[in-house]
Parts: structure tokens; C-alpha cells; sequence
């Protein structure tokens, strides 16, 4: 599937949701990208997973805005790949560290940066730790196999329409 019918099938499933994020955070290694900043040279071409590209476009027509949260100990390759692959603009902060806080720390981070209440934010992350920490901050989180992709995005907005409607935002 293209990176445009990606990014029609993820407006479609924006579209049909009653309640919507003002925030959708994602991790990097092994969530949008298929591999470890730390492995990598570089001076190497990164790749993203194959949804990753539409559902961020889609994200970015809808004016949702979109944050990056990564324990990566090599920020600097991160950022560079972030560049290469023409997206380090489109995410309002970009908390990428190394912590063993389990990205707690970086919610904290990226909601004083923001202003966004943490049960206003949509996370995505391939890290069990990760996604239990972060929904006990009231973040809406959604573990990932394979990367992001369609499925995951349909998943995180269901669940957060859910959680929305429940705590009535």
C-alpha cells in the first residue's frame, strides 16, 4: 500500500472518531522506524515502516499535533535520520534520551513543553514497560508490533474516544 493511500485510509479513520488526541507521541526504534539508532552509522539512509509516512502526513492534515518520546541513547543519529527522512519539523517536541525512567520522565517533559493534559495525548511505543508506565500517567497507550501502522492507529483512536467519552472530555 502507498504512502497517499495510506494517508487516505488513516484521514478515513481519523474522520470517523467522535474524540480526537490534541497530542499523538511516538517512540522511534522498532514504532516508526525498523531498527535501533544505536546500531545504525549515520551516514546511513534510514527507513521508516511502511504506514508510518501516511499516518503522519494524515496526523499533520487533521492539525493534530505529534511528539516524539525515544530512550535512545544516540539523539543525535535519531535527529539526523529524523532529518534525512524529511520529519523532524512536523513533531512540536522532540524528547529523545537515555533514561530508565520508562519514558515517564519524557511525558513529563513534552506536557510542560506542550501544555497538553496527559489524557488528552495518544502514545505508540513496541515496549510493554513503556506503555504501562505511561497509561498510569493517564496517557492513552498502544503497544505495537511491527511498527505503526493502520491497525494501531484505528486501535489508539478507538481506545481514546473510549477514554475520552468515559472521563467526559
Amino acid at each position: 500500500m502507498g504512502e497517499s493511500r495510506v494517508k487516505d485510509e488513516a484521514l478515513q479513520i481519523i474522520g470517523l472518531c467522535q474524540f480526537l488526541p490534541r497530542l499523538v507521541v511516538f517512540d522511534l526504534d522498532y514504532t516508526l522506524w525498523p531498527f535501533y539508532c544505536e546500531c545504525r552509522s549515520k551516514r546511513e539512509m534510514p527507513s521508516l515502516y511502511p504506514h508510518s509516512e501516511g499516518i503522519l502526513y494524515a496526523l499533520k492534515e487533521k492539525g493534530i499535533d505529534m511528539a516524539i518520546a525515544s530512550r535512545s541513547p544516540t539523539p543525535d543519529i535519531a535527529k539526523t535520520f529524523m532529518d534525512k527522512l524529511g520529519i523532524k519539523s512536523m513533531f512540536v517536541a522532540q524528547e529523545i534520551f537515555s533514561s530508565w525512567s520508562h519514558k515517564t520522565e519524557h511525558f513529563q517533559r513534552i506536557h510542560r513543553r506542550t501544555g497538553v493534559p496527559f489524557n488528552s495525548m495518544l502514545f505508540f511505543d513496541d515496549e510493554d514497560r513503556n506503555i504501562d508506565s505511561v497509561s498510569k500517567m493517564g496517557v492513552t497507550s498502544i503497544l505495537v508490533e511491527n511498527g505503526v501502522n493502520l491497525g494501531a492507529l484505528r486501535q489508539g483512536l478507538t481506545k481514546f474516544s473510549q477514554n475520552s467519552a468515559s472521563s467526559g472530555i
